[in-house]
């Protein structure tokens, strides 16, 4: 999949979007997960991030997370939009 600078800059943006409305507690873990896990592939250096996150996500399929879990949640999506 080749993926426009535009695409990129969109996955960036939603996911910052996503990480704060989770934070927040405005979304809930299963809507995060299926994004995260629906995100297909993308060009360095998010590829390996998006990759990383629909992994995490995909293995951790539990509702009942504890406060670290959700803290790691909340790092894998954090990675994706970090510089």
């Amino acid at each position: 999949m080749n993926h426009t600078p535009k695409a990129t800059t969109d996955l960036l943006a939603s996911a910052k979007t996503v990480h704060d409305r989770y934070l927040a507690g405005r979304m809930e873990r299963e809507t995060v997960r299926e994004w995260a896990t629906r995100l297909g592939l993308y060009p360095e250096p998010q590829g390996a991030r998006v990759k990383a996150a629909a992994d995490w996500f995909h293995a951790n399929k539990n509702d009942d997370v504890d406060d670290e879990m959700k803290r790691q949640d909340l790092a894998v999506l954090a990675a994706i939009f970090a510089e």
